[in-house]
């Protein structure tokens, strides 16, 4: 008797999403499976809809049309603290940090742990949490206990991916984690992204760096004045070829 194994459900599940914006169509029907262990890179041109198609995954827009699905079940968010509670969460470039808190407390800002019966901040077993943490994904800094703001560029980009993982139930959002950070930098944030890759994660990052898309993501899905162009595997396509589908020279 041969036993049949459930296919795993898909992390994350576009389906049909539009959104209007009073008589302004921002986003129109965009179709998008995101599966574990993989990585998608959104592109488009400036006001394509990229960062609009994010705010709608995490929570911040509601959808004028269609469905997300995460692990198989359909959702609606209220908010994005709806979106965080059923393990969306998202890197912005501005990273939403506090530079003068010890990344310990970034790492749980807004989630901090507490211990005994008037809720004392449990910052020992926070800053155990996070040094084992970063010391897993190999984020290279002095300590848990270390002040943010004496950090580089690249280290507080890596504390951020940590606190989306640490945080997520499958499902990181990625918009533009390296616009901001040197070539270097750049490289290091690159290789976190690809260990949040092997570790099962469904992994969305929108990038204007096409020599980024080509390096790390598995598909490409690109968008161009709202509207979905293709989505391809990066092994059947070219740098030209997604760069004539984000300029319109190729339909």
């Amino acid at each position: 008797m041969s036993i049949i194994t459930a296919e795993p459900a898909t992390p994350l599940r576009l389906t049909g999403i539009r959104k209007k914006f009073g008589g302004i169509v921002a986003i129109e029907q965009f179709d998008l499976d995101v599966g574990a262990g993989e990585i998608v890179a959104l592109v488009g041109d400036n006001g394509a809809g990229k960062s609009t198609l994010i705010k709608i995954i995490s929570g911040l827009y509601q959808p004028s049309e269609g469905e997300i699905s995460l692990n198989g079940e359909p959702v609606v968010f209220r908010d994005a603290s709806d979106a965080r509670e059923k393990g969306v969460e998202v890197v912005y470039q501005d990273l939403a940090l506090v530079p003068e808190q010890p990344v310990y407390m970034n790492m749980f800002l807004g989630r901090e742990l507490t211990k005994g019966p008037i809720g004392i901040l449990d910052r020992k077993g926070m800053a155990k949490q996070t040094q084992e943490l970063v010391d897993t994904l190999d984020v290279r800094i002095p300590s848990a206990r270390a002040t943010l703001s004496d950090l580089s560029g690249g280290q507080r980009q890596g504390i951020a991916i940590c606190r989306a993982t640490h945080w997520a139930s499958g499902i990181v959002l990625l918009d533009e984690p390296t616009a901001a950070l040197g070539v270097a930098e750049t490289a290091k944030v690159e290789e976190l992204i690809v260990k949040l890759k092997e570790r099962g994660m469904a992994v969305l990052i929108v990038s204007h760096n096409m020599d980024q898309v080509f390096r790390i993501a598995d598909r490409v899905s690109v968008l161009r004045r709202g509207t979905q162009v293709a989505t391809k595997k990066l092994s059947d396509t070219s740098h030209n070829e997604v760069v004539a589908m984000i300029t319109g020279l190729v339909s």
